[in-house]
């Protein structure tokens, strides 16, 4: 089994009279993190949503491995963790996280979820439900259940935005070697770019809406990635980069980021 190639084709959304993207090309390179920043409303989330196939296109194509993505979703292969959590209220964290092996046909396995609930930092939560936890902890427990089908495809929309900053960065090491197991082709939507720098293999940069390709930077840094790499200069250079391409300023940044 390989990691999938995605190719977006020039690829354009409108909303009724609002242009939310304009000829979007990009190619997700097999076994890759490919990182997604820009402004808000650029259109992140909608070409996430749209190479899931969980929302239409309104011109250009989307495939993977040269099909469309309802191909590779009805066989379980694509896993997303959004913004919202959307646990089912009822059920327990061990139970929402086995519902997605469940959900794509997979085979139970009882071991790998509690691993991935240990790993996300919920050990002694497994038989709570939702309304026992934080937000965070809610998060924690969706990006578990994202994990636990080893997906080819893994699409992250800013999935640590409710989580506090001591848990993301902890995140953000731990879980990379997770999804590594096996192959999987991963884009991340995040509004943080030193967790797109720290995470991804390239950073594609949006302009504002309608959105485009506006720059890609290759991230060269070697793997595994450690939270040693965030201190180090080759790291800031990226992200100094990353910055003036999406014309932050570079003094408020970094006061924003210490």
């Amino acid at each position: 089994m390989t990691a999938p190639e995605v190719v977006v084709s020039g690829v354009g959304k409108t909303y009724g009279r609002v242009r939310a993207l304009d000829d979007v090309s990009l190619t997700l390179r097999p076994g890759t993190l490919t990182a997604l920043v820009g402004p808000s409303g650029c259109g992140k989330s909608t070409l996430l949503r749209m190479i899931a196939g969980l929302e239409d296109v309104t011109s250009g194509t989307v495939r993977i491995d040269g099909a469309e993505p309802e191909a590779l979703r009805a066989r379980g292969d694509i896993a997303v963790a959004f913004q919202d959590a959307s646990l089912l209220p009822w059920r327990s964290v061990r139970s929402n996280v086995a519902l997605a092996l469940k959900l794509a046909r997979r085979p139970a396995a009882p071991d790998r979820v509690d691993e991935l609930i240990r790993t996300v930092g919920l050990a002694g939560f497994e038989t709570a439900r939702p309304a026992e936890l934080s937000g965070g902890m809610r998060q924690r427990a969706a990006i578990a259940r994202a994990l636990v089908t080893e997906p080819k495809l893994l699409l992250l929309d800013e999935p640590f935005g409710a989580v506090d900053e001591l848990t993301r960065r902890r995140l953000n090491v731990e879980l990379p070697p997770l999804w590594a197991r096996s192959p999987t082709t991963a884009l991340l939507v995040t509004h943080s770019i030193p967790e797109a720098v720290l995470l991804a293999d390239e950073v594609v940069v949006m302009s504002d809406r309608p959105g485009r390709v506006a720059a890609r930077v290759s991230v060269p840094i070697e793997r595994p990635r450690r939270a040693a790499h965030l201190h180090s200069p080759e790291f800031h250079t990226l992200v100094d980069e990353v910055g003036d391409l999406l014309g932050v300023d570079r003094e408020v940044f970094e006061e924003a980021t210490q």
